[in-house]
């Protein structure tokens, strides 16, 4: 049994067990920050009386944060502060996002724009946070070919915090107690820059000048391959099918009459059932091709759309919430796994906070999309346009050469802390 649980493990070396942990409490650090998510859609509903697609307009303008990400990885990439290229920024971040939260969490009655304004704020530190993350996963976990490995790690971590966020967020949002949700908010960004001071360690940065030159070179090499718009592409398409995500949530509250405290409570389930999602992609991921594995998932999404026209009462979300969580977990490791080992070397911070927010903007343009579309044509129409646009991705993998994207990946030099001790 033990010999069984050792092959399991991905993480034989101490450097990785240690980058493991790091990104395990940032992340679960990050999740918690969605802790005033429900409360906040609640408050625009109703005490703004805002509709779906105006709620997902408000989510576009503060996803501007994270829309810009490329340039904090460039930033960390090429401009080193206080001689490091991630440490420094690291902690800087987490007390932005710290000091917006307890702002937010002493407004009694918010506008719309201070809540977006300060939501902004608070989202500008936990992006360049995450980017820093991000851009340790990809520069240690490309040559020891645990991108995958480390991600599920994160996305296991984010989706613990996520069954705490939807009982806790569904209690907040039930009471209708904002201020609550947003100090809670605001204390988890701390914890990361608790652990970003003990746990991050990277040798001293070189000169800005030859930082600059270094992350400049890996930019060029990286705009001038085809296969990174490719991907850049793949990943937007993917993302773009008209999400059934907010109109869900009217779809909950004014059709199925679910109260506050179930929603929260299905949102804890299907997190629950994402990191048993990301147990199996750290394992799936050294053991099946990437290619598999992505063409797989294109199908588990249709499924998994379409399951969504059987969503009709309390006892179908839960089998479909929970059903679906753990194979739309696999599903987005995979995708997230393609994006990390496409990104250049030395440019990481910069080309996986780009596929990101291609990502990011993706999804947010399907929100958006698919709010319009239930305003106007209702649920079920929805479900079926979702489905057809995720099938359509099929059409585009054989564009993206997905083997060839491994095999450099693999091929990298060591990660900069291996580097250092040998040199």
């Amino acid at each position: 049994m033990k010999a069984w649980l050792n092959r399991l493990h991905p993480f034989r070396s101490e450097d990785a067990r240690r980058l493991a942990m790091l990104f395990a409490v940032v992340y679960f650090s990050q999740g918690m920050y969605y802790v005033s998510v429900q409360p906040v859609t609640l408050t625009l509903k109703e005490r703004l009386g805002l509709s779906a697609a105006q709620v997902g307009t408000f989510g576009t303008i503060t996803l501007v944060p994270w829309v810009i990400k490329p340039l904090y990885g460039l930033l960390s990439d090429a401009v080193p502060l206080f001689g490091r290229r991630r440490q420094s920024y690291f902690l800087l971040t987490c007390g932005l996002a710290t000091a917006a939260g307890l702002v937010l969490a002493l407004q009694d009655a918010p506008t719309y724009w201070t809540l977006a304004l300060l939501i902004m704020t608070m989202g500008l530190g936990i992006a360049f946070t995450d980017v820093l993350t991000d851009a340790m996963m990809v520069e240690n976990g490309k040559p020891l070919g645990l991108t995958g490995a480390f991600q599920s790690v994160q996305w296991a971590a984010i989706n613990l915090a996520t069954i705490l966020v939807g009982a806790v967020g569904g209690y907040f949002a039930e009471h209708r107690n904002l201020q609550g949700a947003f100090v809670v908010a605001a204390a988890f960004p701390f914890v990361a820059a608790v652990m970003g001071a003990l746990f991050i360690h990277e040798p001293p940065a070189r000169s800005g000048r030859e930082e600059l030159r270094e992350a400049w070179r890996g930019i060029r090499l990286a705009v001038s391959d085809r296969t990174m718009w490719i991907v850049a592409g793949f990943l937007f398409f993917w993302t773009f099918s008209p999400s059934i995500g907010i109109p869900l949530f009217y779809f909950q509250t004014d059709t199925l009459k679910f109260s506050q405290q179930f929603i929260g409570l299905l949102g804890s389930l299907t997190a629950g059932a994402s990191i048993v999602g990301a147990v199996l992609y750290a394992s799936l991921s050294r053991k099946v091709s990437l290619q598999r594995i992505i063409v797989a998932s294109i199908g588990v999404g249709v499924v998994s759309t379409l399951a969504y026209l059987l969503y009709r009462d309390a006892t179908s979300a839960l089998i479909i919430d929970t059903l679906f969580g753990g194979v739309g977990m696999v599903t987005q490791l995979a995708f997230l796994d393609l994006a990390a080992k496409a990104c250049p070397k030395h440019a990481e911070g910069t080309f996986f906070a780009l596929l990101m927010s291609v990502y990011n903007l993706g999804t947010q343009g399907s929100q958006v999309t698919g709010g319009y579309l239930y305003d106007y044509i209702g649920y079920t129409p929805l479900v079926l346009i979702s489905a057809a646009m995720t099938a359509a991705a099929w059409l585009l993998v054989p564009l993206v050469n997905i083997p060839e994207i491994e095999r450099r990946a693999r091929a990298a030099g060591p990660p900069p802390e291996v580097a250092t001790a040998r040199g």
